[in-house]
């Protein structure tokens, strides 16, 4: 176990803020927390931060043409493949095969 010292600038309220984390959470939770709060800054000043699933969802079907969609629709097995190698849960493409539907058919 090593102890660690840190220098922050932070007002009263912050100050008791951060105290009471640290007072109640673990040490790895408190990472988790830094490593989910980290890869989200690097998503927003990288300018691809979509959370949740609409934009997942608009993501993957927005600029899909009536021919793309029903491509997809005809080779649905490898887009779920490819889907599921991005990390989407089914629920998710479920919904995005619903809204390529939407699209094929109009």
């Amino acid at each position: 176990m090593k102890d660690c010292v840190f220098q922050l600038k932070l007002t009263e309220e912050e100050h008791r803020e951060l105290k009471k984390y640290i007072r109640h959470l673990s040490s790895e939770m408190i990472l988790f927390g830094l490593r989910f709060a980290f890869n989200r800054n690097r998503a927003i000043s990288g300018g691809y931060l979509m959370p949740g699933r609409k934009s997942i969802v608009k993501k993957e079907t927005k600029l899909l043409s009536r021919n793309q969609a029903a491509w997809r629709l005809r080779n649905w097995k490898s887009m779920i493949k490819s889907y599921r190698q991005k990390g989407y849960s089914y629920p998710t493409i479920s919904r995005i095969k619903r809204q390529i539907c939407v699209i094929a058919s109009n």
